[in-house]
């Protein structure tokens, strides 16, 4: 027989269908985002972004946009290269 694998829990209790993929979570009271994180064998549910708060985006158009955008990199460029286990690899991916 073949070997059953079971699912992580953490993923149904988060709402996602697998390991970093994240999801909106419009009725979280202050996180816009949640993503189980999966890094060799360590498994961390990251709730990120602030709810109602949209980033500059991948293009952005106005200067203002621009100079958020590089603010925003700026400021969280230290945890944003910690990788998949931070909350600002997370944000900077998906809201900037």
């Amino acid at each position: 027989m073949g070997k059953v694998k079971k699912r992580d829990p953490r993923l149904a209790a988060a709402g996602v269908s697998a390991y970093n993929q994240p999801k909106r979570t419009p009725n979280h009271k202050t996180k816009s985002h949640v993503v189980v994180a999966k890094e060799g064998n360590k498994i961390k549910l990251i709730r990120f972004g602030q709810q109602n708060v949209r980033g500059a985006g991948k293009h952005p158009g106005t200067p203002a946009e621009k100079a958020r955008r590089r603010a925003f990199k700026a400021r969280h460029h230290k945890n944003i290269s910690k990788g998949k286990m931070s909350a600002a690899y997370w944000a900077d991916k998906v809201k900037w």
